[in-house]
């Protein structure tokens, strides 16, 4: 599956198919499961962001990234030309919730340094051969990646 997910054609169809399913499945297995994780055995969690425009919270499937203690995530897109709207709605308020199974943290999303970017995609990429793959194909944009923080209590 991580494969398939590499190529154009796969990742075409995944952006369109998996984060609908991802929610669904999320919502029905009370966190227990994802598509990805079920199929590939990729981590998935759910970051809820505030919309730039709408104000309204907005809940994305997303791949994340381990480097010691922080999540970091990699905006890609799966390769494609456009940046994910939940890097914009980052970008505009950094204080999001992280949700895997039954844990659910607040964070404060900051741009990861020039070292940290190197090891998310080292990293990333020994995770989800994917990165790679999406990191070659974009090539007209910057590729943004946060590092997740806990927010202060």
């Amino acid at each position: 599956m991580q494969a398939v997910g590499a190529t154009r054609p796969g990742a075409w169809t995944f952006a369109r198919l998996l984060p609908p399913i991802d929610r669904a499945l999320h919502r029905a297995t009370s966190g227990r499961a994802t598509a990805p994780e079920l199929l590939a055995g990729l981590p998935v969690v759910m970051v809820t962001t505030t919309g730039r425009r709408s104000g309204q919270p907005r809940t994305t499937p997303l791949i994340p990234v381990t480097i010691d203690d922080d999540l970091v995530l990699i905006g890609t897109n799966f390769g494609g030309p456009s940046t994910p709207s939940w890097v914009h709605n980052l970008e505009a308020d950094p204080n999001a919730t992280v949700e895997h199974r039954d844990r659910r943290v607040t964070v404060v999303a900051r741009p990861a340094t020039d070292a940290e970017r190197d090891t998310a995609w080292t990293t990333g990429s020994a995770v989800y051969r994917g990165f790679a793959e999406y990191r070659r194909r974009v090539t007209d944009r910057t590729i943004r990646v946060f590092v997740l923080e806990l927010a202060p209590a």
